[in-house]
């Protein structure tokens, strides 16, 4: 099979841009007749017509409009690979907007420090937060993510990982709940109780249900709420236990009134649950990047000064 012409990626990405051959061949500087027989080649490679006729202009075909973000991605790789690395970086003079996708927790007790640090040192830099929906790789795969910080799942052998810090669960209720009251918290007495879990995908066990069936017993999940933040909501009005991480109750104390407190009382879980390590990840095609290279840096250092703090 012979060598792809990579010159034609280039083509695509500025034929699909344009929306016309003559648009394309300006842009290229090429005159209309090669760039028709640039066109041709690419329909020729691909096996689709590409771009079609419709009146007096041309429409995308569903095939070009669906390699549209892929060649977009594509093209821009290949761009940086073949531009010369710069020797320095005045990352003041930089302007670039980072999308990082973490979940509501994370975003809530690191989120104000991290935008700060990086808006002191690069105020041309923008970070916009994405949703957490699920665990996948594919997103900084196809370039839709340039960072994801969370907990570490499978992913593909080529995906670059750092850690970030160690968190745990903690227990959470109302002020005066009876079972902080009445004395110890015991393994039984804790799971006697009605729980709120939060869970972006609506599951209601989880490494503390672990923990318990270990020692035969079992808690009643009275809700799943898709946040910390409802969770907590949902345990200072009511007599249910929340299951939170630490990062998160030490931020939303910082934030509220009363002391800190706001109503509710926290508590050391009476079973022994493994540690909750957060990471960033992120595809290797970005791993000598100068620019992403120094935001990882400023969320490694974020995250490091939050959690000696504590």
């Amino acid at each position: 099979m012979a060598e792809p012409d990579l010159n034609l990626l280039t083509a695509l990405d500025i034929l699909l841009s344009e929306g016309t051959v003559a648009g394309a061949a300006r842009r290229l500087g090429l005159s209309p007749s090669a760039m028709s027989r640039t066109l041709a080649r690419l329909r020729a490679t691909t096996g689709d017509p590409l771009l079609v006729r419709a009146g007096r202009g041309l429409v995308p075909t569903p095939r070009a409009m669906e390699l549209r973000e892929r060649v977009q991605t594509l093209s821009r790789e290949v761009r940086a690979v073949l531009r010369p690395a710069p020797a320095a970086m005045d990352i003041r003079k930089v302007e670039q907007t980072f999308t990082l996708r973490a979940n509501d927790g994370f975003v809530e007790a690191f989120g104000a420090r991290l935008v700060s640090a990086v808006a002191a040192a690069a105020p041309g830099v923008r970070l916009r937060f994405a949703p957490k929906a699920d665990k996948d790789v594919r997103p900084l795969r196809e370039g839709l993510v340039d960072l994801e910080i969370g907990v570490l799942a499978e992913t593909g052998p080529e995906i670059r990982v750092q850690r970030l810090f160690r968190d745990r669960f903690i227990g959470v209720v109302r002020e005066g709940h009876s079972l902080l009251a009445d004395g110890k918290v015991t393994p039984e007495r804790y799971a006697a109780c009605g729980h709120v879990v939060a869970s972006r995908r609506g599951r209601a066990t989880g490494p503390v249900d672990d923990a318990l069936a270990a020692r035969g017993l079992a808690r009643t999940v009275v809700a799943v709420v898709p946040s910390f933040r409802a969770a907590l909501s949902v345990a200072r009005a009511s007599n249910l236990v929340a299951l939170l991480t630490a990062s998160f109750l030490e931020a939303v104390r910082e934030l509220e009134p009363l002391g800190g407190r706001g109503g509710i009382q926290n508590f050391t879980l009476p079973i022994p649950t493994p540690p909750i390590v957060v990471s960033q990840i992120w595809h290797p095609r970005l791993d000598a990047d100068p620019v992403h290279r120094w935001l990882r840096g400023v969320l490694l250092r974020v995250c490091q000064e939050r959690s000696a703090s504590r």
